[in-house]
């Protein structure tokens, strides 16, 4: 896009327009600091106002930064600034979104519509990609306004949306509108308010109530039972997705496909997209098929394997200098780059943000969840930073190390992750606080006191309390 290098990059000692890493690193680098912050500012807000008006409250934030970022016409720290403002926007959706759909969706098919989260980033980001090639020969600022500005339809999609939506049963519940939170479950349900599975889930909501506000202030969410381990899985989990090296093969694509005379970057751009959003759909059957913990262990045992292909056919084969020397080992790397971004984006990639969003108790969910994915944020800002100074002294070794976490991250889930398949919230923070081995949690039954089943009597007990 010529008018945007030519009104924002710097002027390289030939006259020619490019970004220094200066001013590359902070324009990138404020929207990750933007989301960061808009990720820990999430909880306490959603706690107050609720999910859904909060919801509403940081698309207007994003479209705030967009229309910063449009406005400008030759300041490069507009588009600093305004990235930043954007980045607020998306840092809070990154932790309200999972928060109401994990909070709201039936708990049998609860981790496929939590994944959708992820399936439509990457619907977003490929979308993003076809915009940017199609605008990349325009030379007027219509090249980088126009894609710039299709940014206002979503956030308008989503926050006009979710006033057709009702807000989360288990806010509802927590502020003692006990009648709207059981015709939420219901209507998610699809079934009368007295039918046993509504019974049953609205008292585990209400005996999860009883037990947690027999407690203190917010802060005791380090102290409650459990939850200082739960808060380092969720924070860890965060990490080691963005630590699996996803983005890494957005960084080297274009030198890969060049090897086979692919030389376009916004076409590598559009490949690459495209088949993490296409894989993304299998994500959704995998989560209810086969359950959290084996899908995130199988995952991270198989984007191991294409890690360690993939640097060591980079380092060792493939001509760095001039690729097309060695179109097979490009070939090579390609194919291995599909096979980890497929193995990504059906297991770590959706899985992780619905691990998360099951994880916390209802008391605590908000900040919970925003810690956890403030630490995905800050991890996305590192590795973004860091990544050119790394690839620069070690080249494609660098992949080894992202090869070691995918493997740290299996054997994290084996020994730390508790199988959550088809339980409610309530029965899997009740799995925790009993200390049931991660690894025999696929087996485990809840106790008395969080039941599967209802007596005909104890049904009508709760619906005359409600």
């Amino acid at each position: 896009m010529p008018d945007f290098l030519d009104n924002f990059a710097d002027t390289t000692k030939d006259g020619k327009p490019a970004f220094s890493n200066s001013r590359s690193g902070t324009i990138v680098g404020l929207l990750s600091i933007g989301t960061l912050i808009g990720a820990l500012a999430a909880g306490p807000i959603a706690d107050r106002i609720g999910r859904r008006f909060s919801i509403i409250f940081w698309n207007i934030i994003f479209c705030v930064g967009v229309i910063v970022q449009i406005a400008t016409t030759t300041k490069w720290y507009q588009i600093a600034i305004g990235r930043w403002v954007a980045g607020l926007g998306v840092g809070g959706l990154s932790v309200l979104t999972p928060l109401y759909m994990s909070e709201t969706a039936p708990r049998q098919v609860r981790g496929a519509l939590v994944s959708c989260y992820q399936l439509f980033i990457t619907l977003g980001i490929f979308v993003a990609y076809c915009i940017n090639f199609g605008t990349e020969k325009d030379q007027s600022r219509r090249a980088w306004r126009l894609p710039m500005g299709l940014g206002f339809i979503w956030p308008t999609i989503m926050a006009c949306g979710i006033l057709f939506f009702p807000e989360s049963p288990r806010w509802e519940f927590r502020k003692g509108r006990v009648a709207g939170a059981t015709n939420t479950v219901s209507t998610v349900y699809g079934v009368h308010e007295n039918h046993p599975e509504v019974v049953r889930e609205m008292r585990e909501i209400r005996e999860k109530f009883e037990a947690e506000t027999s407690g203190g202030k917010w802060y005791e969410m380090f102290t409650a039972p459990a939850m200082l381990r739960r808060l380092f899985i969720g924070v860890a989990l965060q990490m080691l997705q963005q630590l699996t090296g996803s983005n890494f093969f957005f960084y080297y694509g274009t030198s890969i496909f060049v090897a086979t005379g692919i030389n376009n970057s916004f076409v590598t751009s559009m490949i690459l997209g495209g088949v993490n959003f296409g894989t993304t759909f299998f994500g959704l059957y995998v989560v209810e098929k086969f359950g959290r913990r084996k899908s995130l262990i199988v995952g991270g045992f198989w984007m191991f394997v294409c890690f360690m292909v993939f640097a060591s056919v980079g380092h060792f084969a493939l001509d760095q200098n001039v690729p097309q020397n060695t179109p097979g080992a490009g070939t090579a790397m390609i194919v291995f780059a599909c096979l980890f971004i497929a193995g990504f984006a059906s297991t770590w990639g959706p899985l992780i943000w619905c691990v998360v969003g099951e994880l916390y108790p209802s008391r605590y969910r908000a900040r919970s969840m925003a810690m956890a994915t403030a630490s995905n944020w800050i991890w996305n800002f590192l590795i973004s930073f860091f990544t050119p100074y790394i690839t620069g002294a070690i080249d494609y070794r660098y992949g080894y190390v992202f090869a070691s976490m995918c493997f740290t991250g299996a054997v994290f889930t084996w020994f730390f992750v508790c199988e959550s398949q088809g339980r409610t919230l309530e029965e899997i923070d009740t799995m925790y606080v009993a200390g049931v081995k991660p690894w025999k949690s696929s087996k485990w039954v809840p106790p008395e006191g969080v039941p599967t089943k209802e007596s005909p009597e104890e049904r009508q007990e709760v619906v005359d309390e409600q």
